[in-house]
């Protein structure tokens, strides 16, 4: 990857999008990091072609704490020197973005309300942190591992899914909103399907079986989540409420303007907000 090119900042994707998220990092200081490292218009030995995602962070995305914890964890990411070996660079990669949604469930369960999206926050919490643990040992064994596939090389199939999947997750990063269980709600459904992405990655260029194995316990937990937060963002539309919008849709579905108007949504006319 380029310096400031692989993953930002800020699933990313990547979002992505991002200093450290570390396990035993408190939500406090991971909130208040909100940095990016500057983009780097050369290529470094070792890094990935074709990652740029330094602007993340910007415009619609918000500064939400969530959002600067997906900052934190891209730009850890970025940070790090790719060895060209499949294996070892997807499992270091993903012991950062693991690390990521242990901070970010830090801040769901720090100001976060409802009580389904704070639950997800515990189990992904836990299931995390176990893998961490498991990731570990792997990445340090694979360290000498030798080289099977060229990072600086965009046409190269690994390095392409992999700037494949942080494209994704750029394009459907979520604009932040007031209620802080919606943005844990939208911003990790960004970060699982980053994650799912990558493990794609792995299991079609990785050679390692155990991590080939982990790769697939992966996708599948982290789907059934994302139908998990999927419902739950259908039921809670009426969350879906910037902190500046002045008037809201009566049927409590998302649509919201800083002016009178019809609501994007259904049509309705907007009603200034209590």
């Amino acid at each position: 990857m380029k310096k400031s090119a692989f993953f930002l900042a800020a699933l990313c994707s990547g979002t992505l999008l991002l200093g450290s998220c570390n396990s035993d990092k408190s939500a406090d200081t991971t909130a208040t990091a909100t940095t990016s490292a500057p983009a780097d218009t050369t290529a470094a030995a070792g890094d990935m072609a074709g990652m740029d995602h330094s602007k993340m962070a910007d415009g619609a995305a918000g500064t939400s704490p969530l959002m600067a914890s997906m900052n934190e964890m891209m730009a850890k990411m970025d940070a790090m020197k790719m060895k060209g070996n499949t294996d070892h660079d997807f499992a270091h990669m993903m012991l950062e973005h693991h690390k990521g949604a242990v901070a970010m469930a830090d801040i769901e369960l720090r100001d976060g309300k409802d009580a389904t999206m704070r639950q997800m926050a515990e189990k992904i919490k836990a299931d995390q942190q176990k893998e961490i643990g498991e990731l570990e040992p792997i990445a340090e064994r694979l360290d000498s591992a030798p080289t099977n596939y060229k990072p600086q090389d965009p046409a190269d199939p690994f390095t392409a899914q992999m700037k494949t999947s942080m494209d994704h997750m750029m394009k459907n990063m979520p604009a932040t909103v007031a209620d802080p269980d919606m943005n844990f709600n939208m911003l990790m459904t960004v970060h699982h399907q980053s994650a799912m992405d990558m493990a794609e990655a792995e299991l079609a260029h990785g050679k390692d079986s155990k991590l080939k194995e982990m790769a697939q316990m992966m996708i599948d937990a982290q789907k059934k989540e994302i139908e998990q937060f999927k419902a739950w963002h259908a039921k809670n539309a009426g969350k879906m409420q910037s902190a500046g919008a002045a008037y809201v849709c009566p049927m409590n579905d998302g649509g919201q303007s800083n002016a009178p108007g019809k609501c994007p949504k259904c049509g309705m006319d907007l009603e200034k907000k209590a």
